[in-house]
């Protein structure tokens, strides 16, 4: 099949154009539930077609967990949610033991296993208040989305994480290890709306008070969730890049992993030692996926700059670990660093 034949979607025809016309449904359906969110929506929606799993960060009360609530109720297929508690053990994601009526001890299968292979959207709500034992369970499950229980492997082929975090609290929180954040196809920071329209009808339009029922109205299942995993590898295939393109890339990379030797200057920094690692290769490849999931919404058959521009601090800015000295200005720091690069690297 050539990069540009289109795909065929079990027993029907079904183009990439089609599937086109399906993201920007599930677009839609998500915004009747959340309003000036159309960035963070459309970050979402890439991730869901690159296949790769979500973690939310923003303040309390900007709208996180209805904000992936409506994407998981569009996304469709089998749900299950747990929330994040200093008291959770990994154990509790795999089964529930308890007594039953009559006094005798039960185990029934916990949020991870209940729904089995069907298992589509995991949400995990307020994930930096569960302990460090559980985040590395939770890293297996989005590496491998595999898991193992009473003495058995457990697959998830059409497995999406979700999660969220508020960046105010610290009590009784603990923060994610390297490796589960890089787990993390995307990090999308989701901030109050800006317009002043939006602005007053979330706070005097009745609609807005009630999460569970601005939930109701999103449809349910408007995408095939088990073939969800072909469709994304047949954008992968389907979207080419230049030779243009590729040296781009590489010269990011290089400006983003080694700043001062690709001549990067940030106001009172030691641009040589700000960076002590990060921006991996996989971290990389994973921003070539978001790019070309982005082109494809946009109707493009081929990658352009603003592609990886639009998705690049998402996809990037938690792979990139500062020096401590550094890391209580990381957010500020990382935007200048992002900018500079983007600043030394011509486009073609």
């Amino acid at each position: 099949m050539t990069a540009s034949a289109p795909i065929r979607k079990r027993s029907s025809d079904e183009t990439l154009a089609d599937w086109r016309s399906r993201a920007e449904r599930y677009e839609a359906e998500i915004g009747r539930a959340i309003r000036g969110q159309e960035h963070a929506i459309r970050l979402l929606t890439i991730a869901t077609f690159a296949r790769g799993h979500v973690l939310l960060e923003g303040d309390v009360g900007v709208g996180k967990t209805t904000l992936l609530r409506a994407a998981a109720r569009a996304l469709g297929g089998a749900f299950e949610r747990v929330e994040g508690t200093i008291d959770l053990m990994p154990n509790d994601l795999a089964y529930h033991a308890f007594l039953d009526a009559d006094g005798k001890p039960r185990v029934d299968p916990g949020p991870v296993l209940r729904q089995g292979e069907e298992l589509s959207s995991f949400f995990f709500n307020e994930i930096n208040r569960a302990r460090p034992q559980v985040h590395s369970l939770l890293l297996r499950l989005m590496a491998e989305r595999s898991l193992v229980a009473f003495n058995r492997e457990y697959r998830f082929p059409h497995l999406q994480v979700f999660a969220d975090r508020n960046r105010v609290e610290r009590e009784e929180t603990f923060e994610l290890p390297a490796a589960a954040r890089d787990r993390f196809f995307m990090e999308i920071a989701i901030q109050a709306p800006e317009d002043p329209t939006v602005r007053r009808d979330l706070l005097f339009d009745p609609v807005f008070y009630d999460a569970d029922r601005l939930i109701e109205t999103v449809s349910p299942g408007v995408l095939d969730v088990r073939a969800l995993n072909e469709v994304g590898a047949s954008i992968q295939q389907a979207i080419r890049s230049s030779e243009a393109i590729e040296r781009y890339v590489v010269a990011l990379w290089q400006a983003i992993r080694t700043p001062a030797r690709s001549g990067i200057t940030i106001e009172d920094v030691d641009v040589e030692r700000l960076v002590i690692g990060g921006a991996s290769p996989r971290g990389f490849a994973y921003l070539i996926r978001a790019a070309r999931v982005r082109a494809w919404l946009e109707g493009r058959d081929m990658l352009v700059p603003e592609d990886l521009r639009s998705i690049f601090k998402e996809v990037m800015a938690h792979r990139v670990f500062l020096d401590p000295i550094y890391d209580l200005r990381r957010d500020r720091l990382l935007d200048a660093l992002i900018a500079a690069a983007f600043a030394k690297v011509p486009a073609p």
